[in-house]
């Protein structure tokens, strides 16, 4: 038999073991596979660039970046070599650097971050407003380089709520006002017209979303999605409260205040009150989890609906108010999920999907059997961040058991960053978990591990888990930021080129806005500079007067550590303020009749 002789290209991503000077170079992979990599005719290298900066040649300094230590990702091609094409020739076509030395690496200098998320907000105002930002032109679909869909009038509440998120938290991290002018009209845009208050249940809950054509609009109430039509899924409840609560952390608006609060109430309904957990959906009209007009989403219970409230909106709002009844539904949410959704006797994934009993529902739709990787990651993360306020260990032994799995079944050894859906089961004589549909890697699940390490090294120190952050983060900034029109890419292939089909070719859709490109942007500023570096932080608020309870403004950066951070200082419109508790992470607000401009600087302990 004939062996077919070929060329291929792929990318490696490592660490230089050693270079020859000349024109050839050896490498490892994460996991200690080693790789000759020849140095090919017309090689080109760059240095790793934020958005809105220039391209970073770096192509003659090439022989002085190959020390040993230096992390690299290496597009090349693979050619045949010997008799029978049986081995193969790695020749390097393109060396992307993440920073000059083995110890330095862009993303972790101090305003990083920050910029970036500027850059996120800046497109998405543009894209969506132009000049003077009015939601009425806001649209969900915008094209690959920002475009609105003109063939398209359906604004969803989740898109919104999560452009709002983006929003709010780049002026935290900024300051600049024209980001909290958007997450301002925008909340109240939000509650003008897509909010719907029971006045006999007195709650309230969110429309999916409205049609808006020709200055009419057409309210849409139940989910028109396949896997939830006709039904309202807590999960859309949920991530419409994203956006109203980081604004609320800036502003302290009573009237946001309220409708989170009317929301909160709602979500009693969707309660599983013997067993424990929250239902994934309930009909519309009698706002039952067990009605049969559910179908196949009749008693069932998921990750979205039980654990999706911690990042979305209630560790937001526990740092807002401090208010026990938060605290409260934070804690049993990381219950519910330590006891219930751990499944190592059987599979590396977490068990993501249950009927009401709490027994696995391995049938639904299009998950059956499969786990999210991303999944996984935000329940590492998560449960980090909610054992700095209760300090189970249990927490702690889960997120580590997944800090340990998931670089094994999720993760991409050979070229580093996080894969999307997976089989949960192997098959007899299958060495691998399956992919449910593609190796592709999605933006958000990329952040998913980005911070679940970060905040594991922050709050443990483990070396490996550092090592996990930064091969994440490397991977994320070297290959997902569109340099060309804006924003970060919804798919990239394995190799880290774009993927830009159908849906996953757009910048904003149902599953994307500005919600977890600047999420990663804001906590990673957080845990990079008051966890790991060091490195004071800066975050801006704007209370309105009467706002907060007793005039105090909470501004904890994220679930931390207690003691691990303090305030350094903080201004009041330019002018030094001294009325704050270093230790607390308060502020009293200043009695004036207009919404002071305060600037927190946050330093690590």
């Amino acid at each position: 038999m004939q062996i077919a002789k070929f060329e291929f290209s792929d990318l490696i991503s490592g660490y230089v073991k050693g270079f020859d000077g000349k024109e050839r170079f050896t490498m490892t992979t994460t996991d200690g596979r080693e790789y000759d990599v020849l140095l090919g005719a017309n090689l080109y290298a760059r240095l790793l660039r934020n958005l809105g900066e220039p391209y970073a040649d770096c192509t003659p300094q090439v022989p002085l970046l190959l020390k040993p230590g230096q992390m690299v990702f290496v597009y090349g091609v693979y050619y045949p070599n010997g008799a029978e094409g049986k081995d193969y020739v790695f020749e390097a076509k393109c060396i992307d650097f993440p920073g000059k030395t083995a110890s330095d690496f862009r993303f972790e200098e101090k305003d990083w971050w920050i910029k970036q998320a500027a850059s996120i907000a800046e497109f998405f105002i543009d894209a969506q407003f132009g000049d003077e930002i009015n939601y009425d032109t806001y649209r969900t679909s915008l094209n690959l380089s920002g475009e609105r869909q003109t063939n398209t009038y359906r604004q969803e509440t989740d898109t919104i709520s999560r452009m709002i998120y983006g929003m709010a938290s780049a002026y935290m991290l900024t300051g600049e006002e024209r980001f909290l002018e958007a997450a301002e009209k925008g909340s109240r845009y939000m509650q003008d017209h897509l909010k719907f208050y029971d006045a006999d249940e007195n709650i309230v809950y969110w429309y999916h979303g409205i049609d808006v054509k020709g200055g009419r609009e057409h309210k849409v109430f139940a989910s028109e999605f396949g896997d939830d039509y006709d039904a309202i899924p807590m999960y859309e409840q949920i991530y419409a409260l994203a956006g109203l609560t980081q604004t609320y952390r800036i502003t302290g608006d009573p009237s946001i205040y309220r409708d989170i609060k009317m929301t909160v109430d709602l979500f009693d309904h969707f309660r599983d009150k013997e067993r424990g957990g929250y239902y994934s959906h309930i009909d519309p009209i009698f706002l039952s989890p067990l009605s049969e007009s559910l179908g196949g989403n009749k008693g069932r219970k998921n990750w979205n609906s039980v654990g999706d409230h911690a990042p979305a909106y209630l560790i937001n709002l526990c740092l807002a108010t401090d208010e026990k009844r938060y605290w409260d539904f934070l804690v049993d949410t990381a219950d519910t999920i330590t006891e219930h959704f751990q499944d190592y006797e059987n599979s590396p994934f977490v068990q993501e999907k249950f009927m009401d009993d709490w027994s696995h529902d391995e049938t639904w739709g299009w998950q059956q059997n499969r786990g999210v990787v991303g999944h996984n990651l935000k329940i590492a993360w998560n449960l980090m961040r909610i054992y700095s306020r209760a300090q189970k260990e249990g927490y702690v032994e889960f997120a580590k058991k997944i800090a340990e799995v998931m670089p094994q079944t999720g993760m991409d050894v050979q070229r580093f960053g996080w894969y999307d859906v997976m089989e949960r089961m192997k098959k007899e004589g299958e060495d691998f978990h399956r992919f449910a549909w593609h190796d592709r890697k999605a933006w958000w699940q990329q952040e998913q591990g980005i911070l679940a390490y970060q905040i594991l090294y922050g709050i443990l120190k483990d070396p490996e888990y550092q090592r996990l952050a930064r091969e994440s983060a490397a991977f994320y900034n070297t290959f997902f930021l569109d340099h060309d029109d804006g924003a970060v890419y919804f798919n990239v292939m394995n190799n880290g080129m774009p993927y830009l089909l159908g849906t996953e070719r757009m910048k904003g859709s149902h599953s994307m806005s500005a919600y977890h490109s600047v999420e990663l942007c804001y906590l990673s500023s957080v845990y990079i500079n008051l966890l790991d570096t060091k490195k004071p932080l800066d975050l801006y608020f704007k209370p309105r007067p009467g706002a907060f309870k007793d005039d105090i403004l909470h501004v904890a950066p994220d679930l931390l550590p207690r003691g691990s951070v303090r305030i350094a200082s903080v201004t009041v419109n330019g002018a030094p303020w001294q009325h704050f508790d270093a230790e607390n992470l308060t502020v009293t607000i200043p009695a004036v009749n207009e919404s002071p401009k305060i600037k927190v600087t946050l330093a690590a302990v």
